[in-house]
């Protein structure tokens, strides 16, 4: 499932449909597409894992699930499940979620729970996780209502990067290290969109499918952990579990 970041990169790459209007529209999504047909582009935003393709009056989610893609200027010889036609190229989208959202795209919205949002909201984050002190925190950084954009991939690397062990329960994590898996949710999101530009992100990897840790030479445990039974890559011996 692509995280926050590469729906980051699929809006700087339509950036250049901006302004223009959908000369045709087609696909085999049940949704009302047509709707789109000869309408103006206002505006491409995302909010975490969600790619909204915003109108005057309405706006098109979409959500690319597990195995969703696009293409740009070029087609996959399987049916789009959304294709749009402009006058200079087209953009299409398979196997994936499409949703339409009525009125103001901010009505739908709070901005300040995207990580890499402008108006991202650290201490909001802070007092969502105090609602859930039972919870696990490999599933509350998954939990897309206080880290939106945030996936798996991101996951195990702060938790790996704060010495911190994915089943470790919210409550019992100190104060100081709560706010460095939240600053770092944030702060590693935007290294992983710097990296996956320059194609280079597998490098940069320290716990994500690695078997040794780099800090112990020791070997990683793989686990499904929590209630979302997500892959976890971590260290026994250096992420301490506060229980």
């Amino acid at each position: 499932m692509p995280e926050g970041p590469s729906i980051q990169i699929l809006k700087e790459e339509v950036d250049q449909f901006s302004g223009h209007k959908i000369i045709a529209v087609s696909g085999n999504s049940a949704t009302d597409i047509q709707r789109m047909q000869d309408k103006t582009i206002q505006s491409f935003k995302t909010w975490g894992k969600h790619f909204l393709i915003c109108f005057d009056d309405f706006t098109v989610k979409i959500h690319l699930l597990m195995f969703g893609t696009y293409r740009i200027n070029e087609r996959k010889e399987t049916t789009p499940r959304l294709s749009m036609l402009f006058s200079n190229g087209e953009l299409n989208f398979y196997t994936c979620s499409i949703k339409i959202l009525e009125g103001d795209i901010n009505l739908h919205y709070k901005w300040d729970g995207d990580v890499m949002n402008e108006n991202w909201d650290p201490e909001k984050a802070k007092q969502s996780l105090e609602k859930f002190p039972n919870e696990m925190i490999c599933d509350a950084l998954l939990d897309q209502n206080i880290f939106s954009g945030v996936g798996n991939i991101i996951k195990n690397e702060v938790l790996y990067r704060c010495y911190v062990h994915p089943e470790s329960l919210v409550s019992k994590i100190p104060k100081d290290k709560m706010e460095e898996l939240i600053n770092e949710s944030s702060i590693y999101s935007f290294e992983f969109l710097k990296w996956k530009k320059l194609f280079e992100l597998k490098k940069h990897w320290l716990a994500h499918t690695k078997k040794i840790c780099l800090r112990c030479d020791l070997p990683l445990l793989k686990k499904y952990t929590g209630k979302k039974k997500r892959r976890s890559f971590f260290c026994t011996n250096c992420q301490n579990l506060y229980e």
